[in-house]
């Protein structure tokens, strides 16, 4: 799909509230609220981008929030990759050049939980060499806190 710079505004404006009406949205930009929605649904069956919530891991009970670069095997970082998504608590995975070959985003409920993982799961996946893992000691930003902070930030297209 062709991006036009209505979409562009679109995106903007729902990355400042995604609970914003399209009839707000064809106000501030000029259109038809007829418009806004064919826009939007056509981003939406696009993918160019998805509805969703962010839950809070800390106010949800999640008290210890890690960084893990995984090295694999050569010929496993895909593998390894797809079994660690599997778990609930891991959050973010992606496959990575550098150091290591994956690197996962995970929150667990305390430091028992974390220690389980590293010593009893992790382990058992098959084609995982070595592990990295640092834990979060204060966030300054997350993805949620991103959207919309700086109105001045536009696409760079």
């Amino acid at each position: 799909m062709k991006m036009t710079e209505l979409d562009y505004k679109i995106l903007d404006l729902l990355r400042e509230d995604c609970r914003r009406p399209n009839t707000d949205m064809a106000k501030i930009l000029g259109v038809s609220e007829g418009t806004v929605r064919a826009h939007v649904a056509k981003l939406l069956e696009d993918g160019i981008f998805s509805y969703g919530i962010y839950i809070d891991p800390k106010r949800v009970g999640s008290r210890v929030r890690t960084m893990m670069g995984i090295t694999t095997k050569l010929g496993y970082q895909e593998q390894v990759a797809e079994t660690v998504s599997s778990f609930p608590f891991v959050k973010y995975v992606g496959a990575i050049s550098g150091n290591h070959d994956v690197i996962i985003q995970a929150d667990f409920r305390d430091n028992e939980e974390l220690f389980r993982f590293v010593n009893h799961v992790l382990p058992g996946i098959d084609g995982i060499l070595t592990t990295d893992i640092s834990i979060e000691l204060k966030e300054f930003k997350n993805p949620v806190q991103s959207l919309g902070s700086n109105p001045e930030v536009k696409w760079v297209v």
